[in-house]
């Protein structure tokens, strides 16, 4: 019969004769620890399973800047699975002066506008598939008051007409955009960042006073 210390893995080899009916307890001959063994006919008891290493968690991608603007340009956000298309937006905003950054990661564009990094947000107003996690865009929309209204957001799709303000309303968006716009929407982004800012004016001189007393 073989056998094996669970202690200090010495295997070692009983006599088949010595071995009796019923379970019992031997010596291990290199560390003197006691092992169980089994009766004769029943099935060595499994060697203990070594703990299978950890896997090690990726972290999300950080924000890859794609535009330095002037020293004191906001921060935007662009979060497109288009390539292309987020080239072509990145170029719009550093035009715009903003200083862009580029997140593939959803749950980490969601953590850094809950944390009010950026002035500017721009990405698909897609659905989430079935089962699959939220889109930015659905993230945005669970934003506190304070937060989202700190961050201008422009929602891309097929879909809108852009500068449309029906349809930026029913998306909860500020800005709409249709990607065969996007090289050209650098002047309505700018209106509408104009006409923004004078409607909330009076909210942000407000809070700017609280912060400030």
């Amino acid at each position: 019969m073989q056998a094996q210390c669970p202690e200090c893995s010495t295997r070692f080899q009983l006599p088949d004769e010595k071995v009796p009916d019923r379970p019992f307890k031997v010596r291990c001959p290199k560390c003197q620890h006691v092992v169980d063994l089994p009766g004769r006919g029943e099935a060595p008891p499994a060697p203990p399973e070594e703990p299978k290493p950890a896997v090690p968690i990726t972290p999300p991608s950080p924000p890859r800047r794609e535009h330095t603007g002037s020293e004191n340009a906001e921060d935007a956000l662009v979060a497109l699975a288009d390539a292309g298309l987020a080239k072509t937006l990145t170029g719009v905003l550093g035009r715009l002066d903003y200083n862009v950054d580029v997140v593939e990661a959803v749950e980490e564009g969601a953590r850094l506008l809950e944390q009010g990094a950026y002035a500017l947000a721009v990405t698909s107003s897609n659905s989430a598939k079935p089962g699959g996690p939220m889109t930015l865009a659905q993230r945005m929309l669970r934003l506190t008051p304070d937060p989202r209204r700190r961050v201008f957001v422009v929602l891309v799709s097929d879909e809108f007409a852009t500068g449309d303000g029906t349809q930026a309303w029913a998306a909860q968006a500020d800005l709409v955009v249709n990607p065969r716009d996007a090289e050209v929407c650098e002047s309505v982004i700018r209106s509408t960042l104009a006409e923004r800012k004078r409607l909330f004016q009076p909210y942000l001189d407000a809070r700017r006073r609280i912060e400030t007393e």
